[in-house]
């Protein structure tokens, strides 16, 4: 609260002062709760001078992105928009996607930082002084116009809501439409039998079936190991060994057997973004990865390919068929913050309506706002994290031992590279390593 309004409050009178005491400054006003429509968010307002809340505010945001791209764009023009309502000067810095690699020691030092745009699993498991946010949500009945599997894994991981989610991620099949009309295929698979013979189609028309970058080759297995091991299980194996044995040997058969079929595009697994660019090219159809492989490839290959989702296929007695990976990059306050409320209502403001939609439209993505429509490309990807009640992780099994997280993902990358003859013996090159 600047020191104009304190003077004009106190020549006021006794009345005023009561006011003064009441609003508490900008920490503690509550924002007006978003329509049932989308609309941009307006946050709460404190009669002040300039009729502004937040006069003589300034935040602080460290950014995952790179100034220049579509996201850093979107949220310069929020913080803009934001100013001319609130009077916040919302200041941003762009770290890049190794933001993390400074993240931790910064809070740690309790370095001028408002809000932090990361992972939202890093968030919630690694940084230190982060918000909790619980209280504030509720204040805006967040979880209305939400996901309820990001919150609540978020919840299950810290004990309580700490992060908003900007950029909702689903993972799973994404595929060229087209390829699969040419091949005669109707419906997407939805067992491992109907994919197989999906793949055989597509293979006959003269298309490869699947794309496979080397980057995503244990994000690719996971999913394989899931169906069949449940993530649990993965985890116990991935600290304790004893991978032989297990349906885990039976998971990298099946992807042998892919190979074996000629079911990979050529040079797969090849050196991102190779692999996936044929996509874009028109030599395969479809690829196991998150949902920004649909921008990455129409933007690296100047095409605009007409993609599908599906959710990986499931297996004969699996222990895991259903789950649908769910990840997000999100926001988050630091515990230290002099305007955390401030801070709050700009990632309201930002992750819900006008730019949220803008968000979803210019960096081709999920919106955070479910009342908000997802890039066309993406289709079905809101409906489907709505439906999805615990989402995969992107390979937390894999980093339960966090001393082998980069040999097995090496390990991944021989078994696509056709290096093992049985899933047997994938099984015991990884218990090898324990």
């Amino acid at each position: 609260m600047n020191t104009k309004k304190i003077l004009s409050l106190i020549l006021a009178g006794a009345m005023c002062l009561a006011l003064l005491a009441g609003c508490g400054g900008g920490n503690t006003s509550t924002p007006s709760q978003p329509s049932s429509t989308p609309a941009a968010s307006t946050p709460s307002t404190t009669p002040s001078d300039s009729g502004k809340q937040y006069d003589g505010v300034t935040l602080t945001m460290w950014s995952m992105w790179s100034s220049g791209e579509p996201q850093a764009n979107v949220i310069e023009e929020a913080a803009a928009a934001f100013q001319e309502q609130t009077g916040a000067v919302v200041n941003i810095e762009f770290k890049g996607r190794d933001v993390n690699k400074v993240l931790t020691a910064s809070l740690e030092a309790k370095e001028n930082i408002d809000i932090i745009e990361d992972d939202y699993q890093r968030i919630a498991n690694t940084y230190p002084n982060i918000l909790d946010l619980t209280d504030m949500a509720k204040a805006v009945n967040y979880d209305s116009f939400s996901y309820a599997c990001l919150n609540n894994q978020v919840i299950e991981w810290v004990g309580h809501l700490n992060s908003i989610v900007e950029q909702p991620q689903i993972g799973g099949f994404f595929y060229d439409k087209a390829a699969f009309a040419a091949a005669g295929v109707t419906t997407v698979p939805a067992t491992w039998a109907e994919f197989l013979d999906a793949c055989q189609k597509i293979k006959d028309s003269g298309v490869a079936p699947i794309a496979q970058d080397s980057a995503y080759c244990d994000f690719a297995f996971y999913h394989q190991l899931t169906r069949h091991l449940g993530e649990d299980k993965i985890a116990e194996l991935d600290i304790n060994g004893g991978w032989s044995g297990t349906k885990a040997e039976q998971a990298a058969q099946d992807i042998i057997d892919l190979i074996g079929k000629g079911y990979f595009v050529d040079g797969a697994p090849d050196e991102f973004p190779a692999s996936e660019n044929k996509i874009g090219f028109g030599q395969a159809a479809m690829i196991v990865c998150g949902n920004y492989v649909t921008a990455e490839v129409d933007t690296q290959t100047g095409t605009q390919v007409d993609w599908g989702f599906f959710n990986y296929p499931a297996v004969d007695g699996g222990a895991d068929n259903a789950s649908v990976y769910g990840g997000a990059n999100s926001l988050a306050i630091t515990s230290y913050s002099e305007n955390a409320q401030a801070a709050f209502d700009f990632i309201i403001f930002l992750t819900t309506g006008e730019f949220d939609q803008k968000m979803a439209t210019e960096a081709k993505q999920i919106p955070a706002d479910i009342r908000n429509k997802a890039y066309p490309s993406l289709e079905g990807s809101v409906e489907a994290l709505l439906a999805t009640e615990k989402p995969m992780t992107w390979c937390a099994g894999f980093h339960a031992n966090t001393d082998l997280k980069d040999a097995i993902k090496s390990l991944c990358v021989e078994l696509f590279e056709g290096k093992y003859a049985t899933g047997a013996d994938f099984c015991k090159a990884l218990d090898a390593l324990y």
